[in-house]
């Protein structure tokens, strides 16, 4: 499955939106028939680059240097050009300069919102995004990192910080706030039912710090009592695991479940009938193998304390 990571975008725009988009396209003077003529001819292929895009035709369309612009909104030239060259997703008082200045009633704001949810994971990743943002139930094994659902910002930095060593700053910063506003699907009224097992292979490794472990740990100890979230723990004693990689399982009312998992370098999303199978057996013998909710979570914060001390 490769969806076009636009595709998605076009997926996460409700009626309100298009209907505020259309009049923002038209304060611009674009028209929104064109907007959809350029994502489906493939100009802008990144949500960054889309941004930018958008951000440049509206700066052209009021007259304004890049400098002008990035003066209103106090960052420099080099800003604004890293924005619309689709290197940078620009900040939130960036987008609010934006409808400030371009008197975009919003969508600037609206549109960042959006497409932070996407920024920050590659291209590959995306069709796992949509599928998580409507599953029913997310199932999910970890055995060297904790889920993304569930990684406090400084843990999730410090993930970042290891994979990505030459990214600059604001490029960390981006993929960190990517990873985190995916865990709004768990502040929804009715979010989707988190079964989390970890192996304590991950509770003992030291990522970022002693501190930042502690309060990963601590986190996710506190997460566990949500009536939403089980975690258990496959501990060093089990034995070996029933999988040597960890995946994710989705169900979701319509249409069919999925299977996630991250072979090196690359993700893989499948809904192959036999594949779904397998990991299902294969994720209940982990959970067979692991410590009940209650036992994990006393042994989470067991391990807390000791990072803390």
């Amino acid at each position: 499955m490769v969806i076009n990571p636009l595709q998605s975008l076009a997926a996460l725009r409700t009626v309100d939106e298009r209907a505020a988009e259309s009049q923002a396209d038209t304060r611009t003077g674009r028209a929104t028939e064109g907007l959809s003529m350029e994502c489906e001819e493939g100009q802008s292929q990144d949500p960054m680059g889309f941004f930018g895009g958008e951000v440049r035709h509206a700066r052209e369309h009021a007259g304004m240097t890049q400098l002008q612009l990035g003066t209103e909104a106090a960052y420099d030239r080099t800003y604004v050009a890293q924005v619309e060259g689709g290197r940078l997703l620009g900040s939130m008082q960036f987008a609010e300069t934006c409808d400030r200045v371009f008197k975009t009633n919003g969508y600037f704001v609206r549109l960042r919102k959006r497409l932070a949810k996407l920024v920050g994971h590659p291209f590959w990743f995306l069709p796992y995004t949509e599928v998580e943002m409507t599953a029913r139930s997310i199932s999910g094994y970890s055995n060297v990192f904790f889920m993304g659902l569930v990684q406090t910002p400084r843990y999730a930095e410090a993930v970042f910080r290891a994979a990505h060593p030459r990214v600059t700053d604001a490029e960390i910063e981006e993929l960190v706030e990517s990873r985190l506003a995916r865990q709004d699907i768990m502040k929804q009224k009715s979010p989707p039912l988190l079964w989390i097992i970890v192996h304590e292979v991950a509770l003992h490794t030291v990522v970022g710090s002693r501190e930042i472990m502690a309060e990963q740990l601590t986190h996710l100890a506190d997460q566990a009592s949500s009536p939403h979230v089980n975690v258990q723990v496959l501990t060093n004693d089990a034995g070996a695991p029933a999988s040597n990689v960890p995946f994710i399982l989705v169900d979701r009312d319509q249409p069919e479940p999925k299977v996630y998992s991250e072979p090196f370098g690359y993700g893989h999303l499948s809904e192959d009938p036999e594949i779904l199978r397998y990991a299902a057996a294969t994720y209940d013998r982990l959970r067979a193998s692991a410590l009940s909710p209650e036992r994990s979570v006393q042994l989470i914060r067991r391990i807390a304390e000791e990072f803390s001390s």
